[in-house]
């Protein structure tokens, strides 16, 4: 392995027939999801935008405090209980949710075709901070035998449901609505192992009864957590960071120390969505990732 990390890379998510980013610029961007058109902040789109209608269904207005919130205006057509998009075999139920996203991360697309190219027929593979479940289905479509984790009681609902929309019902997945940092420390003193791990840990969350997950404090020993949890014949392990003040180059050099008993290789870099109207590239989030 490598003794530092870099030279940094870049993951770049493609428009597909469900979804696309149609433009950006002057702190908003607009995408398409399915047949609607949402207008969201986006505080890294500085730049122009290429076109001047953004003709839309809805649009978030973010609240003035630094802490976030918000409301989403749209037209009486968009449906609040959600409606179903796809991403390749993959259904799922896409939703205008209170932290202005919409039920899923399409930024996540490249990270979920890489993972889906390094499994195969019954690995075992942990999702921690799991969320909806989108990439969950991703790797059971594949043949993983997957273990969901998430705090949240209704994400892991909104999982067994992307399933049955999935047609994946009947798929290996543990549904598990636990703390990520608690239940990953259980693991390894059961002894299990896994043949992949993929970790999306927001800045700041709550556990199912109340445990209290900050970032810069949890990481380290999270990781060092899966790490235990991975052997010689192990694939992957795919960690991404959202809206921190923190260096691919920091997350990278965590993890290839974290790793280093593992041989293999680590990468690390950003995480961007390309426009449809120029082609250019917005930043969403960093990732690193080990693999063998």
């Amino acid at each position: 392995m490598n003794g530092a990390v870099g030279p940094l890379g870049q993951l770049v998510a493609e428009p597909w027939d469900d979804f696309g980013l149609i433009d950006s610029g002057y702190g908003r961007k607009l995408e398409r999801y399915g047949r609607f058109r949402f207008i969201r902040p986006e505080p890294q789109a500085m730049w122009a935008p290429a076109m001047a209608d953004w003709a839309h269904d809805g649009e978030f207005i973010g609240a003035s405090d630094e802490d976030g919130g918000g409301k989403w205006h749209n037209n009486r057509d968009v449906p609040w209980n959600g409606w179903h998009l796809k991403w390749q075999d993959v259904r799922f139920q896409a939703q205008c949710t209170p932290f202005r996203h919409l039920a899923f991360f399409p930024d996540m697309a490249p990270q979920w075709s890489w993972m889906r190219d390094r499994i195969a027929e019954g690995d075992e593979v942990l999702n921690l901070f799991g969320y909806t479940g989108v990439g969950s289905l991703a790797l059971a479509g594949r043949g993983a035998r997957v273990t969901h984790v998430d705090a949240s009681k209704k994400s892991v609902e909104q999982g067994k449901a992307n399933a049955l929309l999935s047609d994946m019902a009947d798929r290996p997945i543990r549904w598990m609505v636990d703390d990520a940092a608690k239940f990953t420390a259980r693991e390894v003193r059961r002894g299990r192992r896994y043949d992949g791990i993929m970790l999306d840990p927001p800045k700041f969350g709550r556990g199912p009864t109340g445990e209290t997950w900050r970032l810069e404090e949890g990481l380290p020993g999270l990781i060092g957590d899966c790490v235990k949890l991975l052997d010689g014949e192990s694939k992957f392990l795919v960690l991404t960071v959202y809206a921190v003040r923190m260096s691919a180059l920091a997350i990278g050099e965590l993890l290839r120390q974290a790793t280093a008993s593992l041989g293999g290789q680590v990468e690390a870099g950003e995480m961007a969505v390309r426009e449809e109207a120029r082609g250019l590239l917005l930043p969403t989030a960093i990732f690193a990732r080990w693999s063998r």
